[in-house]
């Protein structure tokens, strides 16, 4: 019976130390590319920002200028600031899920 037990723990065996040594793999090269890491996360962070505010800020002024060259009952500076606000936004999750799908593939060929 012990023998029994014993042959059937060796695949989750196999398996566990499988995941752990994938893990500790992954934190010694997360160590060893520390620096690069912040720094690209800082620049990405920078880039999100630009992303969301370009197109704020574009809308704004289009409507700003739209709004003094024909005034209506309507603002269309605030409407234009909105869908840059939008805009940017979608631009940003954009290229946020994009580089998720990047990292994501990169973990998965490193696993294979």
């Amino acid at each position: 019976m012990t023998d029994e037990k014993a042959d059937q723990a060796v695949p989750a065996d196999t398996d566990f130390a499988r995941q752990v040594g994938a893990k500790a793999a992954r934190k010694l090269r997360a160590q060893k590319d520390g620096e690069q890491t912040v720094w690209f996360g800082l620049g990405m962070s920078g880039l999100i920002g630009w992303s969301v505010a370009v197109p704020t800020v574009l809308g704004a002024m289009i409507g700003l200028w739209w709004d003094n060259h024909h005034p209506g009952a309507h603002s269309w500076t605030l409407m234009l600031l909105t869908i840059g606000l939008c805009i940017g936004c979608a631009n940003a999750w954009h290229w946020v899920n994009q580089e998720n799908k990047a990292i994501e593939d990169g973990q998965e060929d490193k696993h294979e």
